[in-house]
């Protein structure tokens, strides 16, 4: 029928919603209008369940797939192997059971790199069964920086006032990250004697031997052996050049990151990392050719707590992960699945935006929600040129541009062996992979000054005393620029307090909530959000403002309403099939008149449809 709603998983017909290619694919954010006018009503009905989606990549050789509770396959290995070799065989291809994820998902191995019609079928083949909730590609991730030349002196990014986080300035509180744990999951640790007082000890999830480039898959040393690469030695990309372009050494990334968190200080050498007395734990997932999300899906998992099959839990579970690292394509249902247990668990998990000056929605981990995403900002306050931007970025914090001078960049430890472990040395790198360590960072400091803090109090506190870049940022960078000490400040009397309100206008009240609150996939739940007004007596006026920041793929997808303290309630946006961008940031105008100001507002927002996820990130009430 014209004008229904194309079904989930179909190819583009006149403009139809297309399949979306989880490395592939990306969609452009852009924001609804303001200024929309409508008035208190009745409570209306909830909607109903419908359909599913998934996809895959041209280059998949294992898929991650999500089977319901009740399904045997969700908790037997002899089922599901039993399962993927009957939908393997109904495909015409030979599939088999791999491992089970730390999320309880199962790795089915497609025997070898198929292409993306032979993908399609066998996505199709498992999608059809009631039984599988979802079913996602193992992706291939990078890390998430730019090296260039080593040396320069000073670190900027912690102190100076233009640009720079003033960490300086929260370390007067006494706030050193001590007691704090931070997992990096990266490319894994090089010895380095101005972090090692510092790092605790932590796991190698390679599980593939040759990118692991130590000898062994998975075990309990993640030391990093070097990840350099030949040309095309990792095949080639979708116009058939090699990837990579040239030969390229080591990176020695995880220990880079690692040291902007937690370097030594006060030991008479090298750099002061942010939090440094916190510990770190490095957790190697980053190879040859980069990494596998199978393989950071477990170690999200046993970072966080969590149990993985085949490997010891982890005796120190991390309060912050940092992830500088990702990929192309939106953020997949397995990795999402692994980073809500994290967060369930009271990890804070911070990821790099990515560096293709490039709207952040369509990559992964940075478009996934839960997460603290970083754009990076240079020694001039403007968002760095190569930074992802974008509505699902949280956040600003220093990455450096070291275009015109290494001595722009992040400072921090580093090795100087090209193709083996060479001498620990210093260096100047740029990225989004520098940013976000900086917000880890913060994290641990914040951990240790209020302990009782949760992942959204964590995450509230920084972008509530962000301050506006000084610079340009075309494209969105989030709240600003983190600022370390008025974080610290804010959290620091209280330690629930996730900082404060924005100021109200001259004669207005102002409420907000900045409470994460997961939106339920299209299964007949509202993800309900709640203010409580307080010192306003009479009416609410005829022109009540509803601020609206949902960060949601598809939201054509939602309905958002407002409930009265009464019981009355409004809609402000309803579901369009058409609406395909990613993200709800409004402003609504209803006429409240007809009720009391005082008393418990809530904002309602339901999911019509099956596929598509995402979460209120916070709203606000203007009287």
């Amino acid at each position: 029928m014209p004008g229904d709603r194309p079904v989930k998983g179909s190819t583009t017909v006149n403009g139809s919603r297309h399949l979306r290619i989880s490395l592939l694919a990306v969609t452009t954010a852009a924001l609804l209008g303001t200024g929309v006018t409508t008035s208190i009503a009745a409570p209306s009905s909830q909607p109903t369940a419908a359909g599913a989606e998934t996809s895959a990549d041209e280059r998949t050789q294992r898929l991650i797939v999500g089977y319901t509770t009740q399904a045997a396959e969700a908790t037997s290995d002899a089922e599901a192997e039993k399962d993927a070799r009957a939908k393997g065989k109904k495909a015409g291809e030979s599939l088999d059971f791999d491992r089970r994820l730390g999320t309880g998902a199962a790795l089915v191995d497609l025997g070898g790199e198929l292409d993306e019609r032979s993908v399609d079928e066998v996505v199709e083949t498992f999608s059809a069964d009631p039984d599988v909730a979802y079913v996602v590609p193992d992706t291939r991730m990078f890390a998430m920086a730019d090296p260039n030349d080593p040396y320069y002196a000073q670190q900027w990014d912690l102190f100076e006032s233009r640009a720079g986080m003033n960490v300086e300035n929260a370390w007067t509180s006494g706030a050193t990250g001590e007691g704090v744990n931070v997992a990096v999951i990266d490319t894994g640790y090089v010895p380095h004697s101005d972090l090692a007082a510092n790092v605790i000890d932590g796991y190698d999830f390679i599980s593939d031997p040759w990118m692991a480039q130590d000898g062994d898959g998975r075990d309990g040393d993640a030391s990093d052996p070097g990840d350099w690469m030949n040309r095309g030695e990792c095949g080639t990309d979708a116009n058939g050049q090699p990837v990579p372009a040239r030969d390229t050494n080591n990176s020695w990334h995880g220990t880079h990151v690692a040291g902007t968190i937690a370097a030594s200080a006060d030991n008479g050498k090298g750099i002061a990392g942010i939090a440094h007395q916190a510990t770190v734990q490095p957790v190697r997932v980053l190879g040859k050719c980069g990494g596998t999300t199978a393989d950071i899906i477990d170690a999200i998992t046993w970072s966080s707590g969590g149990s993985v099959q085949g490997v010891p839990n982890n005796p120190n579970p991390a309060d912050v992960i940092n992830m500088s690292l990702g990929g192309g394509g939106s953020c997949d249902q397995g990795t999402q699945n692994a980073i809500n247990g994290a967060v369930s668990r009271g990890t804070t998990v911070v990821v790099a935006a990515g560096n293709s000056n490039a709207n952040a929605a369509g990559f992964n981990p940075a478009s996934c929600n839960n997460v603290i995403s970083v754009a990076a900002s240079d020694r001039e306050g403007n968002r760095a040129s190569y930074s992802n931007y974008g509505s699902v970025v949280d956040i600003a914090a220093p990455g450096g541009e070291t275009a015109v001078s290494s001595a722009n960049g992040i400072w921090s430890t580093l090795n100087n062996g090209t193709r083996s472990v060479g001498s620990e040395n210093y260096a100047s790198y740029q990225g989004t992979s520098m940013a976000a360590p900086h917000i880890a960072g913060l994290a641990a400091l914040m951990y240790e000054t209020s302990p009782s803090l949760t992942p959204s109090g964590v995450e509230s506190a920084i972008k509530n005393n962000a301050r506006g870049l000084p610079g340009s940022c075309s494209g969105g960078c989030g709240s600003g620029l983190a600022d370390a000490a008025a974080t610290l400040t804010a959290v620091g009397g209280d330690p629930t307090d996730p900082g404060p309100e924005p100021e109200p206008e001259p004669g207005d009240g102002v409420y907000t909530n900045g409470d994460n609150v997961t939106i339920p996939d299209n299964n007949g739940y509202a993800a309900t959000s709640s203010i409580d007004v307080t010192g306003l007596s009479g009416a609410a006026p005829a022109d009540l403002r509803i601020g609206v920041d949902i960060k949601h793929t598809y939201r054509g997808d939602l309905k958002i309403e407002i409930v009265a303290p009464n019981g009355a309630s409004a809609v402000l946006k309803s579901t369009a099939s058409y609406d395909s961008a990613d993200n709800v940031n409004a402003t609504y105008t209803v006429n409240a008149s007809s009720v009391a100001a005082a008393g418990t507002w809530k904002l309602r927002v339901t999911d019509v449809y099956s596929g598509d996820t995402g979460y209120i990130d916070s709203w606000s009430l203007t009287f």
